[in-house]
């Protein structure tokens, strides 16, 4: 009989839980997760990790650029600094002694911030006024438009105007004369100035300076040193007009006048600011404090003695 051999082949059941190669499959599912994990972390380790170190420097640059913008000095201060070092200083003529700066200095640093400062010339001192009322506001005036254009294309965060002046200093007792006949009327103490006839009164500038309740007033122009020129007349009556005619601020406002000696500045400010209000005099720098005259709007007359000193003569 013929015998043939046989093979039994075996397959394994692709549907058979358990045992044999059926676990092979569920653990390489495992290990591909087990890569997915790995990875996973080692990502969010690396992007966490380069985060914070960004963050980090940032916060330095931010925190190292503050600190050198702490450290630097104001602009104004910067461009004052920068102007007296470069200025020729072998000429003092018109100049403030270190005595006058050092007293319209005291009054601006007792002086509530923001402090309103109004400066009658562009003189030596201009910036180291702007500077020394750093943080407040600090306005100036003067006759001359072509050195305001120059001022403000130098340094453009100044403030400025231009004024045409219309008296001369030859005209000193003609215009007392004027204001004496219109004290109670268009050159009286307490009024607004922009719808004054005054020929005292300063009323071309821009509207909203005559509404700031200033509180410090340098008169230090225009100029006054010859017959023909502008003289400090309108200036100082002006001066005297908006510290009792002011609005909210302080009470008093403190009004200094240079060259007190000449005789338009003696005679204006004995008129419009008072010899009582006289606190001290520095060389040729005379500080008066003006009270405000707003209980009393009906009082004629800047002084409330019976008079005024003027006189031809100078003391």
């Amino acid at each position: 009989m013929k015998t043939s051999a046989k093979f039994i082949v075996l397959h394994p059941s692709l549907h058979k839980p358990g045992g044999g190669g059926g676990g092979t499959p569920t653990v390489a599912s495992h290990r591909a997760w087990l890569v997915v994990f790995v990875l996973f972390f080692i990502f969010t380790f690396a992007f966490t990790l380069f985060s914070t170190r960004d963050t980090g420097s940032a916060a330095k640059i931010a925190t190292n650029a503050a600190a050198r913008a702490k450290s630097q000095l104001p602009r104004p201060v910067f461009d004052a600094l920068l102007h007296y070092a470069s200025e020729n200083i072998t000429s003092s003529a018109g100049r403030m002694s270190f005595a006058e700066v050092k007293s319209v200095a005291a009054s601006l640093r007792r002086c509530a911030t923001p402090c309103n400062f109004l400066v009658f010339g562009l003189t030596h001192e201009t910036l180291l006024w702007n500077s020394l009322n750093h943080n407040g506001r600090t306005v100036f005036v003067d006759e001359s438009s072509y050195l305001i254009s120059k001022l403000e294309e130098k340094y453009p965060p100044l403030e400025a105007y231009d004024v045409q002046f219309t008296t001369k200093v030859n005209e000193l007792y003609d215009l007392i004369e004027h204001y004496k006949s219109q004290v109670t009327n268009e050159c009286r103490p307490v009024q607004n100035l922009l719808f004054s006839d005054c020929k005292l009164a300063i009323n071309d500038l821009p509207n909203h300076i005559y509404d700031v309740a200033w509180d410090v007033i340098l008169i230090d122009g225009p100029r006054g040193y010859s017959s023909t020129t502008p003289g400090r007349m309108g200036a100082i009556f002006t001066a005297g007009v908006l510290a009792r005619s002011k609005r909210g601020g302080a009470a008093e406002t403190h009004v200094f006048v240079h060259e007190i000696e000449r005789e338009v500045e003696r005679v204006c400010s004995d008129e419009f600011l008072c010899g009582e209000n006289l606190v001290e005099t520095k060389e040729s720098l005379g500080h008066f404090v003006v009270g405000k005259m707003e209980g009393n709007r009906n009082r004629f007359g800047f002084c409330s003695g019976s008079g005024s000193s003027v006189s031809p003569e100078s003391t």
